[in-house]
């Protein structure tokens, strides 16, 4: 049996903005590090986002008009929340769709019934 202590970056790369978008949409808004321990958490460190990684896909959902921002003042820092708006929601339901219509087809290969 195959025990993996991470992913590669080569295997999550296509699969982290869907993570992230169902993550946000699920939550409600979430802050970056927030983001990053919640799938570190989920997935019992298989998963680890980094920030190189995180920050270009939130300003590029941003940009897309998919997330929405709201900053929050806490104590002299700001932080950074994440929402998804309206169009974000149609995106999520598109993606969750195409990732488990992916997974299915992965299982076909990786999985496959006897004949």
């Amino acid at each position: 049996m195959y025990i993996c202590d991470m992913y590669s970056k080569e295997l999550t790369k296509g699969t982290l903005q869907p993570i992230i978008l169902k993550l946000i949409n699920e939550k409600g808004r979430m802050y970056g590090y927030e983001i990053t321990q919640e799938v570190k958490t989920m997935t019992s460190g298989k998963i680890d986002i980094s920030e190189g990684a995180l920050y270009p896909i939130l300003h590029k959902l941003e940009a897309k008009k998919v997330l929405e921002t709201e900053k929050v003042f806490i104590g002299k820092r700001v932080r950074k929340y994440y929402k998804v708006t309206k169009e974000g929601k149609k995106m999520v339901e598109t993606v969750t769709e195409e990732i488990n219509d992916f997974i299915e087809t992965l299982n076909l290969i990786f999985n496959p019934k006897p004949i």
